[in-house]
């Protein structure tokens, strides 16, 4: 697949996907007690001839989920017009990247999470080959998941762990350096899964 068909594909996944309802992370056991914190990430497919995941390693020193991995994003603040807005402000102040190299195409269904969020995805095209700026108080690395991890229908794996007296079990991305688990985790699944479906025939197409 080309990258010119790879990103209508890709157009067509959030063109189909129902955003009314949110996903509950597999650490949302109750109620949460309280309205969820609106947060925004960007999912940037870097659209190359491989196509890939733009992701991020948090520094270990954050008081809130330090050293994993995610996608750039954060808190919607007030200012923010958007939940685009938001990821798109986000990802310059944490890896640099200019907005105006960005094409944002929609957004992937919430997912809430278990410390209180309500992440929205936004889902954009990023060209290949840029140049980043890491914010050295949030970000310790950057990396791209092939786009053909995503299409094994092998991955991910489930994984359980106990804490706090109970069992909870996660998503798992096999990667040679990096756990990507948790609510990046779904996300990647959530768009894996939407890759994964049959594609819709185009109008006028037999």
């Amino acid at each position: 697949m080309t990258p010119d068909a790879f990103r209508l594909r890709l157009a067509e996944i959030v063109a189909r996907s129902d955003v009314a309802d949110p996903i509950l992370g597999d650490e949302v056991i109750d109620d949460l007690g309280r309205s969820p914190v609106p947060a925004a990430v960007l999912v940037g497919i870097v659209l190359g001839e491989q196509p890939s995941v733009l992701l991020t390693k948090r520094t270990s020193h954050l008081t809130r989920h330090p050293g994993q991995i995610s996608f750039p994003g954060g808190r919607i603040d007030p200012e923010d017009s958007s939940p685009e807005a938001a990821a798109l402000r986000e990802a310059h102040e944490e890896i640099g990247l200019d907005p105006a190299s960005v094409e944002v195409l929609g957004r992937l269904s919430d997912h809430v999470t278990g410390t209180g969020y309500r992440i929205t995805p936004v889902l954009a095209v990023v060209p290949p080959a840029l140049t980043y700026r890491l914010s050295a108080h949030e970000v310790d690395a950057i990396f791209e998941l092939p786009m053909h991890v995503l299409l094994d229908p092998a991955s991910p794996s489930r994984q359980r762990q106990h804490v706090g007296g109970l069992w909870r079990e996660y998503w798992v991305w096999p990667h040679p350096e990096h756990f990507i688990w948790g609510a990046t985790a779904a996300i990647l699944l959530q768009l894996a899964q939407r890759l994964r479906e049959p594609m819709l025939p185009r109008e006028g197409v037999i």
